[in-house]
């Protein structure tokens, strides 16, 4: 394609499991391609990963986009979650925002994700519990890769059990690209904020063991950034892992050689649950970049003021960066994939998500060894108008 070409953005899939046509053709003919978002603002999308990972790299690129002149992503009057006001007291570069990292990111240390281990296969074994229960065929997303991670985001959160649904709402409506109004956003957020500022006024009178108490007895947040700091886990924390459940389980039962596979061999775990992150061909729409200066990426000149769509599922699906990058490898090693970004705001709670999607694959092969898929994979549906990609359902029997 030209670049007097302008692709409708998020692109489509054939199938919910396989990737657009256009990555390998982005990737060999225009790497730097012109797009129409879903607010009809134009935009380009970077599909190769050198170029992908450069962008998502520089400092210099913001991924706040409320310059007067950066695309709005979503449809709705906002533009959605990466134009919202309360990300702005979270820095977005520089000494302050490596503190800020360092403060929240003490949280999700090897030696603190150990510990909350144990309590996570716990909740993902009462989770199959209840799926098993009530019987053959259930969906998957539903039962154990939708409440699993907004349980553990509560959880640090130290927030109870009896709201985790409000917050899977909450996230749902901030996520959005085309699901909901501006009106249901705005409700959904001043939802959040009301009921996140009585409960950092309960942590401060009465801290516990949780996220949110540390923060507020280090004091050095601001109320803005503590609100901003619960937000950003629950919309980065939940409905992305949320979603990568059913869609890992939904890859490697797709093909039941990649289930037997780890069946005959569960060390295989870490590693596929990385090629998993790596292969997923519904990713989502990517990492969004404001460029703040004229820079060359890809071999040409990208104007200051143009807003960058980073796709890292076309990039980890490079040749150039993968060996059989099209075929999944439960076995590869080193696996430099970018679904967690690159550089100083790559995603804080990769650790987790990890931990979440390794005790998950875990759970799952221990306790469902037949597991296996409902309905053909052809006929799995995406779920559509949201920021993240996944799976509407996963039809599973056992």
């Amino acid at each position: 394609m030209g670049h007097d070409e302008v692709l409708d953005y998020p692109l489509p899939n054939p199938t919910a499991l396989e990737p657009p046509v256009e990555w390998e053709r982005l990737r060999q003919g225009c790497p730097v391609a012109p797009i129409r978002l879903p607010s009809g603002d134009r935009a380009v999308v970077l599909t190769r990963y050198a170029d992908v990972k450069q962008v998502l790299a520089d400092p210099r690129f913001t991924r706040r986009l409320n310059a007067p002149d950066a695309a709005r992503v979503a449809d709705s009057e906002s533009g959605g979650v990466f134009n919202n006001d309360l990300a702005a007291a979270i820095p977005d570069g520089g000494p302050e925002h490596q503190r800020w990292r360092q403060l929240v990111g003490k949280w999700f240390t090897v030696k603190r994700l150990n510990s909350l281990r144990p309590a996570i296969e716990a909740m993902a074994d009462q989770l199959v519990d209840d799926m098993v229960a009530q019987g053959a065929p259930a969906d998957l997303k539903a039962s154990v890769g939708f409440p699993l991670p907004v349980w553990v985001i509560c959880e640090l959160l130290g927030v109870p059990d009896s709201d985790r649904d409000r917050f899977s709402h909450w996230s749902d409506a901030m996520l959005n690209l085309t699901r909901y109004t501006e009106d249901e956003i705005r409700t959904a957020q001043a939802e959040f904020i009301t009921y996140m500022v009585a409960h950092v006024e309960a942590k401060r009178a009465e801290p516990r063991d949780d996220l949110l108490s540390a923060l507020i007895t280090d004091g050095t947040l601001s109320p803005q950034a503590l609100l901003a700091t619960g937000l950003g886990l629950l919309v980065a924390g939940h409905e992305t892992t949320a979603n990568m459940i059913g869609k890992m389980v939904g890859m490697l039962l797709s093909d039941r050689s990649r289930w037997e596979q780890l069946l005959a061999d569960p060390s295989l775990v870490r590693t596929a649950v990385e090629e998993s992150l790596r292969f997923d061909a519904n990713p989502g729409v990517g990492l969004p970049r404001y460029i703040t200066e004229d820079t060359e990426i890809g071999g040409e000149v990208v104007p200051r003021g143009t807003t960058v769509m980073c796709s890292m599922g076309a990039a980890n699906r490079d040749e150039s960066a993968f060996d059989r990058a099209a075929e999944m490898d439960l076995t590869r090693s080193p696996n430099p994939h970018l679904a967690f970004g690159s550089g100083a705001h790559s995603c804080l709670g990769q650790a987790l998500a990890r931990t979440e999607l390794q005790v998950t694959l875990e759970v799952l092969l221990r306790r469902l060894p037949d597991l296996r898929l409902a309905v053909e994979p052809a006929e799995l549906n995406r779920v559509e108008g949201l920021v993240v990609g996944g799976l509407r359902a996963v039809p599973v029997r056992w």
